[in-house]
């Protein structure tokens, strides 16, 4: 369980080493980034390695009807980072659509994934969001919301791009883990 736990505080670290200290990491130039990199490069590692031997208290597994909402929350996180990249309509309305996906996935495999390591791994990572949320908006108070046009093909592909996605991660994840899509 520690492997697990370093790997989501490297991964909370990494990404708030910006906000929490700017002039250090401005100091650091470019090369601070490949840092970054590197530190969360090692946290996704620590995280998968840890969460693979975790063991500790299980209190419900995937049901199928948590299976469905979880699918449907994952589908809608991927459309959210799709409509984020190509600045759809949805982004007028929602200041942080990655960050947002990101805490809708973590939820979603906390209502499938009723253990102590996956309270650690995906509650930890979607309370990192949150805080995320609440540090940057507390940053930079002002939004300047993205204007128009919003042009129909643009949704129609992400929304799109969305499935394909969550199709290819499926299978990956049906390879590598768990069937995600309920059933055998």
């Amino acid at each position: 369980m520690t492997i697990l736990i370093l790997g989501v505080a490297l991964w909370w670290a990494a990404h708030l080493f910006k906000r929490i200290a700017p002039e250090r990491r401005a100091a650091m130039g470019d090369r601070g980034k490949g840092l970054v990199a590197l530190v969360l490069l090692l946290s996704v590692v620590l995280m998968v390695v840890g969460y693979r031997r975790a063991d500790g208290a299980f209190f419900w597994g995937p049901h199928p009807a948590l299976v469905g909402i979880n699918n449907l929350l994952v589908l809608l996180a991927f459309y959210l980072y799709a409509a984020d990249g190509m600045k759809t309509r949805v982004t007028a309305w929602l200041r942080h659509p990655q960050l947002t996906a990101f805490w809708l996935w973590a939820f979603a495999h906390l209502l499938v994934n009723g253990d102590m390591p996956s309270f650690i791994l995906f509650g930890g990572l979607l309370v990192w969001a949150l805080v995320e949320i609440v540090v940057i908006n507390r940053a930079v108070p002002v939004w300047n919301r993205p204007r128009g046009p919003f042009p129909a093909r643009k949704e129609a592909m992400a929304a799109a791009g969305a499935v394909v996605v969550m199709l290819i991660v499926g299978m990956i994840h049906g390879w590598i883990g768990p069937w995600p899509f309920g059933g055998a």
